[in-house]
């Protein structure tokens, strides 16, 4: 053998070793023990009511549409007792596409299929948002805002069949990758987030402002901005578009979700919710409402970098401009993690004792109230 033949056989271990130490095993340990909770939670509840608690993260809600889209494709709709008409093109297309390519692959059905694809995503979007974190405020702050990220109130939806962990893990890389100059990264990863949720645009916004600051501070336009700027909304687009061509009608995908009860009135509806509220209840929603209003301005006050500011507003603005259910607003808002970057930072100012305490305590409470209503009236 010769000497080099040793030094090539050590390269592919040294490659190895260097992507293992590049992992956030601290972000992705505790991200993960946040959710194995929830599932042993979940698992208990459902071991004392005699629910099926497995069936209700992948087999009930939204997990059912996509499951229908992933088996026969789109077509399917349900007419209500007051005539409107539910059809499945309000659901986007990678996840039950995802679903289908793995149940072909593995010997699972399609709705397991989405648990792997959800729970694996959850991951890459644990990641991802560690990375922006670190990127803004240090290691133990990207740390502390994934594992945050993991015990927000509605975190028990990350491990449904569902699309936010698949659509935040874009989201998380897309940003993180225009906070690294990777424009067309950038924009390949926008493409995939639309092609997951509407809330694509709040991410395609992020990037042409970004984009837009920087030709005008610098009164040029790269070649690689320019193309992760029109990749950005190729994924959103082009789901509107076939909605348009197989309905006949260039505002089909709008007719549809208006038909779901979720047509954009800039607010009109949550107003009219509010007002309908018993005095205590509409005191607490605003009290609620106050809050979030003061945790962008933390952002804001926090100067977190522009592309991550502005994809935060605007997936809470998009959450909140809608005829949707109020109740599923703060599911709608998960995604946008930049909310939880102030508590990020004062966290890691704690002692490690308390700041474990204080995400132990949250991780419980995010588990209980995941079980109780998974088990009850389930997701909105």
């Amino acid at each position: 053998m010769s000497p080099a033949q040793p030094a090539a056989a050590a390269q592919p271990a040294a490659a190895r070793r260097s992507v293992l130490a590049a992992v956030p095993w601290s972000a992705l340990g505790g991200y993960a023990a946040t959710r194995l909770l929830g599932l042993v939670v979940l698992a208990v509840a459902s071991a004392v009511t005699g629910k099926d608690g497995l069936h209700r993260l992948s087999g009930r809600w939204d997990a059912v549409w996509y499951v229908r889209v992933a088996e026969h494709g789109y077509g399917y709709e349900v007419t209500l007792p007051n005539g409107s008409v539910h059809s499945d093109l309000a659901f986007f297309p990678l996840f039950p596409a995802l679903e289908r390519a793995l149940s072909a692959v593995l010997p699972v059905d399609a709705a397991t299929a989405g648990l792997v694809v959800a729970w694996i995503a959850s991951l890459a979007a644990a990641w991802g948002i560690y990375r922006c974190g670190a990127h803004v405020a240090g290691h133990p702050t990207g740390v502390a805002l994934a594992v945050l990220w993991g015990v927000y109130p509605t975190a028990f939806v990350q491990s449904m069949a569902y699309t936010e962990t698949l659509f935040t893990a874009f989201a998380a890389w897309s940003l993180f990758a225009v906070l690294r100059g990777r424009w067309v990264l950038a924009g390949a990863l926008c493409a995939g987030a639309g092609l997951t949720r509407p809330t694509a645009v709040a991410l395609v916004a992020a990037i042409g402002i970004t984009a837009l600051v920087a030709v005008v501070r610098e009164r040029r336009l790269p070649l690689r901005m320019a193309v992760g700027v029109l990749l950005a909304p190729l994924g959103w687009l082009a789901y509107i578009v076939y909605v348009g061509v197989r309905q006949g009608a260039a505002t089909a995908y709008f007719d549809v979700q208006a038909a779901w009860g979720n047509s954009i009135d800039g607010g009109v509806a949550l107003a009219r919710f509010i007002a309908g509220l018993p005095l205590p209840a509409a005191s607490g929603l605003c009290a609620a409402l106050a809050l979030l209003g003061w945790l962008v301005v933390l952002c804001v006050r926090q100067r977190q970098p522009l592309p991550l500011l502005v994809y935060t507003i605007g997936v809470v603005v998009v959450s909140l401009v809608g005829a949707a259910y109020f109740g599923s607003r703060p599911r709608l808002m998960m995604p946008a993690f930049g909310l939880l970057l102030p508590a990020a930072v004062a966290l890691v100012r704690l002692r490690m004792r308390n700041r474990v305490l204080v995400l132990a305590v949250a991780a419980l409470a995010s588990a209980g109230y995941g079980a109780f209503t998974l088990l009850g009236s389930g997701p909105p």
